[in-house]
């Protein structure tokens, strides 16, 4: 006697975390601000604990910045906080230190940020 199960099977963590990080995320890298120079300062919710306020003319520091927000920010953070023109250009960076799901879930709704990836940073 074989018995099936009137359950069914829970999303796995992954799926949840694809679905949490693709529902923040803006309809194009073209609803991004253009924000370049100057300070940002990340709200609580972004940055918990440690660092909160981020130059954007030093490449690290911005770096450090857009991985946060891409971790930790909601979809207004993703949009008001981050250049329209960088993402682009600089995606080889942030993509590595930033964990499998925001990465692929980038890649994945904006295409040419997968194609930046085999570029040299």
């Amino acid at each position: 006697m074989t018995m099936s199960s009137s359950r069914s099977a829970a999303p796995s963590a992954a799926k949840v975390l694809d679905a949490q990080y693709t529902s923040r995320l803006p309809a194009s890298l073209e609803k991004l601000a253009r924000l370049q120079h100057g300070v940002v300062e990340l709200p609580l919710h972004v940055a918990w604990p440690g660092l909160r306020a981020y130059e954007l003319d030093p490449p690290r520091l911005r770096m450090g910045l857009y991985r946060t927000i891409l971790a930790e920010g909601q979809n207004e953070d993703l949009v008001t906080l981050r250049n329209r023109d960088l993402p682009l250009a600089q995606w080889p960076v942030p993509r590595t230190p930033v964990s499998r799901h925001v990465q692929q879930v980038q890649e994945e709704a904006f295409p040419d940020l997968a194609g930046a990836g085999s570029v040299a940073a």
